[in-house]
């Protein structure tokens, strides 16, 4: 772990696991790397505490497997259960999609628009974690209008474990084009009221990146246990 790394005074917690959780989103911190509270403290310039604190939170997020005065390490999960991540996400982000596209108003469609145009300006300066960023947003925005609070702060929390695996998916393989055709047509058929053809998109658009994911990621591990 690269050192120089100092928060202001301030919510140092918050700040802590803000920053510790862009780090695993990103791959920074990789799946099953070691995490030593006092070698973090020493990068934040902070004492344990507040370290402690954040590893604590993010264990309850389930990106870090942390045991008191043992350290931990990154998440790391196995195929089957990043399957699960995506067969999840289908689950409720089709129900969710189902439900909110009667009820759009020119309000939503503005502001997927204004993500989709933000998520095109990341895809051209090759920005992976601003994609990631607005990718989930503009997913979340797609669903917005269903009305469903209990289900979207559900997909939020999958959503945290999936995002760093479509960020994997979107920087080695480099397949963001067909995700920003697919985007579009969401979009498209969301303003035409079309339920049906709106849902299977969105069903075919999160299996394909499951499947070319978990192929890439067995391949990749495979390979790293040679």
């Amino acid at each position: 772990m690269a050192g120089g790394r100092a928060v202001k005074k301030q919510s140092l917690p918050e700040m802590i696991v803000s920053d510790l959780r862009q780090r695993i989103l990103s791959g920074e911190l990789a799946e099953g790397e070691a995490i030593r509270q006092e070698l973090l403290a020493k990068e934040y310039d902070v004492s344990r505490m507040p370290v402690r604190e954040a590893l604590k939170r993010l264990s309850a997020e389930g990106l870090v497997q942390w045991e008191n005065n043992r350290g931990g390490t990154v998440i790391k999960h196995s195929l089957h259960e990043i399957g699960e991540i995506f067969d999840l996400r289908v689950l409720i982000e089709v129900d969710l999609f189902r439900r909110a596209i009667p009820n759009m108003s020119e309000a939503h469609f503005e502001a997927c628009e204004r993500l989709l145009t933000e998520m095109e300006r990341s895809y051209e300066a090759d920005d992976v974690s601003q994609w990631g960023k607005f990718n989930h947003e503009y997913h979340m925005g797609l669903y917005a209008a269903a009305d469903r609070r209990m289900s979207m702060e559900f997909l939020e929390r999958i959503s945290l474990h999936s995002d760093r695996y479509v960020r994997i998916h979107l920087s080695v393989m480099k397949q963001r084009k067909p995700a920003q055709e697919e985007h579009r047509k969401l979009l498209a058929h969301a303003r035409n009221g079309d339920v049906d053809g709106g849902a299977a998109l969105l069903r075919q658009h999160i299996e394909r990146t499951k499947s070319e994911l978990l192929e890439m990621i067995e391949n990749q591990r495979r390979h790293g246990s040679d």
